[in-house]
């Protein structure tokens, strides 16, 4: 059954960013409404860490804990769907579900993170946030010391090198491909006791999403117990987009230091606007977020 429901915010996502700037507008006794389908990207992830007072806790049990917070404020409302399309209407914004409901507010925010493009190699997405990993803050310290792959090529594997090598001194480039090394880097990654890998991957092989060798196309092994991989990503939510929110030359949704969108009345927050990417971050962004939302409706109703 179709509803319309006014608010005066919408957050569209309600992972750690979202429930983070609930939470500071709850505070403030704002009415809100997040809407969350419940799969966050991290969702295969066994543990978070780099969290402090968090470390080592499941992911899941972070955001449940939050969510039952979050919802103790009487004027901060769930709705479970996804969000598919939004527009501006007179006084602020209108946001549609997948089931046809209808919902207003005066001021949007986008915690909707982004999607990883999982590369064309069998077993790679069984791994991810396991043992096949995207960040040594979140998981470098659980596999220091290990036989590790890092699947990236030219400048965002050089960068990522150093950082790796740090953590363990048995690291592969696996380039998948013609490397893409200057002659000053390849020098540096051979200094560094760093191998370069090539040969094109055809799986991942692993139990249970824990990696233990890749197979080439040429049909040998080579055997690993942690692979980083620096992979694309798209917005996971392509409403923005369509209300006119700009993106930044990486793909992240642009926002000034106040998480204002493009958009006048439209925020964002999360792993949709930085490239840190970790529970912690998002937790802050949100926060942040929440208080500046809350200043501006603050400005707009507070007159002389």
């Amino acid at each position: 059954m179709e509803q319309h429901t006014d608010f005066e915010v919408i957050i569209v996502g309600g992972s750690y960013a979202g429930l983070s700037a609930a939470m500071s507008l709850g505070r403030s006794l704002r009415n809100v409404l997040i809407i969350d389908s419940g799969l966050p990207c991290n969702r295969q992830t066994p543990h978070s860490h780099n969290f402090l007072t968090q470390d080592g806790e499941k992911p899941s049990a972070i955001a449940a804990k939050g969510k039952a917070q979050v919802l103790a404020y009487e004027t901060v409302t769930f709705h479970h769907g996804i969000a598919i399309s939004g527009k501006e209407i007179e006084n602020g914004f209108e946001v549609t579900t997948e089931k046809g409901a209808k919902f207003a507010a005066k001021k949007l925010i986008f915690a909707t993170g982004i999607k990883d493009i999982m590369p064309d190699i069998k077993g790679f997405a069984a791994c991810w946030g396991i043992s096949v990993i995207h960040c040594p803050y979140c998981h470098g310290y659980e596999v220091r010391g290990l036989k590790t792959g890092l699947l990236a090529n030219g400048e965002r594997a050089f960068h990522l090198s150093g950082m790796i090598n740090n953590l363990t001194d048995d690291l592969t480039l696996l380039t998948n491909g013609k490397p893409d090394f200057d002659t000053g880097q390849l020098t540096t990654l051979e200094n560094n006791g760093i191998s370069i890998e090539d040969r094109a991957i055809d799986e991942i092989i692993h139990e249970n999403g824990y990696v233990k060798s890749a197979l080439f196309k040429d049909g040998t092994t080579r055997d690993f117990e942690a692979i980083y991989a620096a992979i694309p990503f798209e917005q996971h939510s392509d409403i923005p987009a369509t209300i006119g929110c700009e993106l930044t030359e990486f793909g992240y949704l642009k926002v000034d230091d106040f998480y204002k969108t493009t958009v006048p009345g439209v925020y964002a927050c999360g792993d949709n606007t930085a490239m840190m990417r970790s529970v912690a971050n998002a937790v802050f962004a949100g926060n942040m977020t929440g208080a500046m939302v809350n200043k501006e409706l603050t400005d707009e109703r507070f007159l002389p």
